[in-house]
């Protein structure tokens, strides 16, 4: 049989994406929200339909409003009531309680989740956008990239004939095994977790009745997690022992010794399977994130343990990062040169929310007798340590590294590099909606008729800091008098002369919208 020669495509994309899961449905919906056209392809045709991530931070629930999707997520999310540590007794060691209320960016502190019903509102959004053109069902074959653009080879479907098209920009949103990150010849660099682990899903709609927070098992011969993640669905996590596989947990009569601590009185005919998998779970980061017009976002750049539910949540938070940049340097209002504050930015974040994940998996399942010891001695009093409760529920990243979209000096060093919070404003609405995905000046004084038209030349936005709110408390803890914010919420720099603020404020090419994201 002859082989089947390579298609072109006429017409170069703006961007192509590859790998429409959460990183890049969220990339896609953001650049259509900038006006940017962008190709997205998949080897999917429909949404992956086994669940896998659990749990989604305020932070990460901001960057689904600013999607526009917000209310749809809270409607299938559930808050969670904080964390236990349990012995492998299930005793437990020590409690912290979180609010299922709202927190500083509008919503839940901790939001649980069943993956695919947050990829099909994704995907949902993602139809409802002209500028986003999607293929499911293609194999990504190729990557290739000269002086002016980047060659994605695929397979059709249906034909099965090889396309090759031309694209501005490539986003590699294609998971662990990343094609695209073959393409660059960058690498993961290993940071030394590595455990086997038996993940359980579970349907029911019997009442477990037991506390609906996170419960981490700290036992070094069998660590384990259990939480509630919607109105009948559970998920258990399990160490796997040497020799163990999850062949071993099929049949509901292996997993019953292990659910039975939280399943007591509830007949197996009562609890449905939906998935029993092994996963290994790993710490690792690529040693490059991007080359040229071809960037990694998601797990395609870097891999975490589970334990503080930060996997999903940090390729959202690279597709947040990098998309208005990308839909500026298109634009022409910024210089290319800014693509590389992506990496610059995101990775030491990363890697530091990865350290996080090790420490609480190493906590949990190292130090044999001796460890368990110190756990019983130490978890219990850990609530006296005056801090302890806020940094260990505390949601907050860490601030951002100084680059050229982060200004930081000496005279200002607090706000420079975090995100402003989400407040609430005097007519109802909250900071997100007044910004709108762009350049926005928070100050406590307003600007001058002059001062006002350069910020709206600039496409900027002005909110003011109302005495005694939110945004002015803010400013106040930060020992600024206004500030400047970035289209993803992170403060670009701070100062007390509005008049060389308004001045210093970046243009950003086209308005997202002309309706702010609920």
């Amino acid at each position: 049989m002859s082989a089947v020669a390579p298609r072109a495509v006429a017409g170069t994309a703006p961007v192509m994406i590859i790998g429409a899961g959460p990183t890049g449905s969220c990339a896609a919906i953001l650049l259509a929200r900038y006006g940017v056209s962008c190709v997205v392809l998949d080897r999917w045709e429909t949404v992956y339909p086994q669940p896998r991530a659990v749990h989604l931070d305020d932070e990460v629930h901001r960057i689904l409003g600013r999607l526009g999707v917000a209310e749809e997520f809270a409607a299938i999310s559930r808050p969670a009531l904080g964390l236990r540590l349990l012995d492998g007794d299930l005793r437990v060691l020590a409690e912290f309680e979180r609010s299922a209320a709202t927190g500083r960016h509008g919503c839940p502190e901790a939001n649980m989740f069943d993956q695919p019903e947050l990829e099909r509102i994704l995907r949902a959004r993602m139809a409802e956008q002209p500028e986003i053109t999607f293929l499911g069902g293609v194999e990504v074959t190729g990557v290739h990239q000269d002086d002016v653009g980047v060659h994605v080879e695929y397979t059709e479907p249906g034909s099965g004939s090889t396309v090759t098209r031309r694209a501005r920009y490539v986003l590699g949103c294609d998971g662990a095994n990343s094609l695209v990150r073959r393409s660059i010849g960058a690498v993961m660099r290993d940071l030394n977790f590595d455990q086997r682990w038996l993940v359980v899903d579970v349907a029911t709609d019997a009442d477990l009745g037991q506390w609906e927070g996170v419960h981490q098992v700290c036992d070094p011969e069998r660590a384990a997690t259990y939480m509630r993640i919607g109105r009948s669905r559970y998920r258990w996590e399990f160490r796997l022992l040497p020799g163990e596989t999850a062949a071993d947990f099929q049949a509901q009569a292996r997993l019953r010794p292990l659910l039975s601590p939280w399943t007591a009185g509830v007949p197996d005919d009562a609890l449905e399977l939906v998935r029993v998998a092994e996963y290994t779970f790993r710490a690792q980061i690529a040693d490059r994130w991007r080359d040229r017009r071809v960037l990694l976002l998601g797990d395609a750049a870097h891999l975490t343990p589970p334990f503080i539910g930060q996997g999903m949540g940090a390729g959202l938070r690279d597709a947040a990062n990098l998309a208005w940049k990308l839909a500026a340097v298109w634009h022409g209002t910024l210089p290319e040169a800014v693509l590389d504050t992506y990496e610059t930015e995101r990775e030491p974040h990363a890697r530091t929310m990865i350290r996080r994940a090790k420490l609480i998996g190493v906590a949990m399942t190292q130090g044999g007798r001796t460890g368990s010891l110190l756990r019983r001695l130490i978890a219990p009093r850990l609530h006296r340590i005056p801090g302890t409760t806020h940094r260990i529920l505390d949601s907050r990243s860490p601030a951002l590294r100084r680059s050229r979209l982060v200004l930081r000096s000496w005279q200002d060093r607090r706000l420079p590099g975090t995100l402003c919070p989400n407040a609430a404003l005097p007519d109802g609405s909250r900071f997100d909606q007044a910004a709108g995905d762009r350049f926005t000046i928070v100050s406590g004084i307003a600007p001058s008729p002059v001062q006002r038209a350069e910020i709206e030349r600039r496409r900027g936005v002005v909110v003011i800091a109302e005495p005694g709110g939110d945004l002015d408390r803010w400013l106040r803890d930060g020992r600024a008098a206004a500030a400047v914010v970035r289209p993803d919420g992170t403060v670009l720099r701070t100062g007390r002369d509005l008049e060389r603020l308004c001045s210093a404020l970046p243009g950003h090419g086209r308005a997202a919208s002309s309706t702010p994201a609920p």
